[in-house]
């Protein structure tokens, strides 16, 4: 798979990584929520979840040993601490991950700053995204896959910033974004020079509402 690094440049804070040019303005500029980092990107539900299922496994085992609930109790506790160090781990890493990411949109192009140990910045011209999807959750927040014409870096490079399990053709994602519609709006005016359309397909498995923009010939670069 042809990568190609000459798009990355390394970004020293969260400003542009340079002055854009005469002609190129900010369209929008955000990052990824902290809580949506944690529960869609570290799973911090689903280490909850297996967590709570080990220690409710650990009880009703030590109970049908005939072990007295107080020693049961003492038994189980051990878990707690591995626990509470997953989930704070966990969440420092969102935190970490969404405090060292910026997003930008521009007439022009998209910028993807991120990095925690190593600050990098992606730029896609418009013209080299052929579909952007949207895909919303119940506060609003969301997150917009761009499909690319060509190849822009590694999955793992990219990630939490990237479309999970598109592993072969990676397609970098605006991801856990608050009023994403919104932003969806903006990228769509910005790519085909007309609002987005106002019908979007729905589908409320998991609580989740999927919908995609429409695929247009982006504006030039």
């Amino acid at each position: 798979m042809k990568q190609d690094f000459a798009q990355f440049k390394a970004a020293s804070d969260k400003s542009l990584p340079e002055s854009l040019p005469p002609g190129e303005r900010i369209i929008w500029q955000g990052k990824p929520s902290v809580k949506g980092l944690a529960l869609r990107a570290f799973h911090v539900r689903e280490v909850v979840l297996y967590f709570g299922v080990v220690l409710a496994w650990r009880l009703w085992s030590n109970a049908s040993a005939g072990m007295p609930a107080p020693d049961a109790l003492i038994s189980a506790s051990w878990l707690v601490v591995p626990a509470i160090a997953s989930i704070a781990t966990l969440t420092l890493l969102a935190w970490l991950f969404a405090r060292a990411a910026c997003y930008t949109l521009t007439n022009k192009r998209v910028l993807f700053q991120f990095g925690v140990a190593l600050p990098l910045t992606m730029n896609i011209p418009l013209n080299k995204i052929v579909n952007a999807s949207l895909k919303t959750y119940s506060d609003g927040s969301g997150d917009i896959p761009l499909t690319l014409s060509d190849d822009r870096g590694a999955w793992a490079l990219l990630w939490p910033h990237v479309r999970p399990w598109k592993l072969r053709a990676a397609e970098p994602m605006l991801r856990a974004i608050p009023d994403a519609a919104n932003v969806a709006a903006k990228l769509a005016v910005a790519l085909t020079g007309e609002p987005a359309s106002s019908t979007l397909a729905a589908n409320t498995n998991a609580g989740l509402r999927a919908t995609a923009m429409p695929t247009a010939t982006p504006a030039a670069a």
